[in-house]
């Protein structure tokens, strides 16, 4: 091995041992904690319903249709769905970064000089028309001694990998626009059918209590009461079907088709599912997309800064080019190859402070995205949290909902034949009992769609609905 040999492979050496130096590899912050998230959090099952599919939680026919065409027609996810393509359009560029350029050159260029300008001596015979033909190939590659193209290709990667779990998250989301909007839509069915049925109560209340007045039982106060009472009912109406437009008309915004009715199940029908199996917080690493989205952004912002510090040092670009060049067209071939090879080295040593910028930038913004990826799982232990307790606190007040309606049905009954057969009431107290049990109904109907909702929710923040 010759000497010169040896030089080279000794610089080549000391290049890949500064490379490594320039450039560090990633790493999931050990800072960032993903235990405890849930509050209370004391289960070291890992079961979670976040593994199911989303066919297995929402068991509604009706539903199914309407999530698989918001899967399938909605325009937010449409566009999410392009930002991956383009994510990959950058990322294959990335990938050709390593490969040399090259470029064909075919010109012909037409040149007239002038003869004063030439300065030569009278009588020398000049053509100072010419045509040049040329023909020719040109290259240029740089070496990755420092890093900087592959720091470049996984920033890429992690961008890509970024769109994607942003894809995801956006359909997680939709799933679950779609689900409680269609619960909502059912509970303002059910609260519009309790409410026209109340109506047609107190309508025939008011010919009751007409009727209690001709026999000097109740005061003509009791039938303005009536009256007023079956209004009441009846204004609750128009709110009530305006809700369901409005919800209908959501729905079709969700799954991209123009406003109209919504086919619908029944909110009494709806199957609870059997398991809701958190599982344990670190999950949510790899279940929610949110999260994964916030940490691939920092491991975009880490390559960046790699790439930062890339600058610092040289770089060796390696150039060369060659063809065939003459006067004239005929003789293009005949003794005209030219070519040129040249290698360079560039060492940054004054550039206004831009590469120690573009670092303090990369740092800054690399610390930015931690901050971010730390604030994604914190959010989402709360989110977990929060539709955890929604649902127990409303399987917790169904019961006694139940407990109260049955109870006001019978003070309805009770305070109603009093007044008929007994002095001991007055309309006031049968007013009070009806106005209190269409509230508990209509609270009802709230406590069983909070129920709905929060496992929607829970499964949403459990990072579900993707896979």
């Amino acid at each position: 091995m010759t000497h010169s040999s040896n030089k080279y492979i000794v610089l080549l050496t000391a290049a890949l041992l500064l490379s490594a130096c320039a450039v560090k590899k990633y790493e999931r912050p050990t800072a960032v904690s993903t235990e405890k998230l849930f509050r209370d959090e004391t289960s070291a099952d890992s079961i979670t319903m976040a593994d199911m599919p989303w066919q297995s939680v929402f068991k509604d026919p009706k539903l199914s249709v309407l999530i698989q065409k918001g899967i399938d027609q909605n325009l937010n996810l449409k566009n999410a769905i392009e930002n991956i393509v383009q994510a990959r359009a950058t990322l294959r560029q990335s990938k050709l970064a390593y490969y040399p350029t090259l470029s064909l050159d075919a010109s012909a260029t037409r040149t007239k000089q002038s003869e004063a300008g030439l300065n030569f001596p009278a009588g020398i015979n000049i053509n100072t028309l010419t045509t040049t033909y040329k023909l020719g190939l040109s290259t240029s590659w740089e070496a990755d001694i420092w890093g900087k193209l592959s720091s470049s290709k996984r920033s890429a990667f992690a961008s890509y990998l970024a769109t994607d779990a942003a894809k995801q998250a956006i359909q997680t989301q939709l799933i679950s626009d779609i689900a409680n909007n269609y619960f909502l839509l059912m509970s303002y069915d059910k609260q519009l059918a309790i409410t026209e049925k109340t109506l047609e109560s107190r309508i025939e209340n008011v010919e009751t209590i007409k009727l209690l007045k001709e026999g000097a039982i109740v005061t003509g106060a009791a039938v303005v009461q009536s009256e007023a009472n079956r209004y009441a009912a009846e204004v609750l109406i128009p709110d009530l079907k305006q809700s369901i437009r409005e919800t209908e008309n959501a729905l079709n915004i969700l799954i991209a088709q123009a406003p109209g009715p919504i086919e619908r199940g029944s909110l009494d029908d709806q199957p609870i599912p059997e398991n809701i199996k958190i599982g344990m917080s670190s999950q949510l690493l790899q279940n929610r997309p949110d999260v994964r989205q916030a940490e691939f952004n920092f491991r975009v912002a880490f390559e960046s800064t790699n790439l930062a510090r890339t600058y610092f040092y040289p770089s060796l670009t390696l150039t060369a080019s060659g063809g065939f060049s003459n006067l004239e067209l005929k003789d293009f071939f005949d003794r005209s190859i030219f070519y040129s090879i040249i290698g360079g080295l560039t060492q940054p040593i004054f550039n206004h402070g831009q590469n120690k910028a573009r670092l303090t930038t990369a740092q800054s913004q690399q610390l930015q995205a931690y901050n971010n990826f730390q604030q994604s799982l914190l959010v989402a232990g709360q989110e977990v949290s929060n539709s955890l307790y929604a649902y127990q606190m409303a399987t917790d007040k169904l019961e006694s909902r139940a407990k109260q309606i049955e109870n006001l049905e019978k003070a309805v009954d009770y305070t109603r034949q009093l007044l008929e057969y007994s002095s001991a009431t007055n309309y006031t107290d049968v007013l009070t009992s009806e106005q209190n049990l269409l509230s508990a109904q209509l609270s009802g109907v709230n406590d069983n769609l909070q129920r709905l909702q929060s496992i929607v929710d829970l499964y949403r923040a459990l990072g579900g609905g993707w896979k």
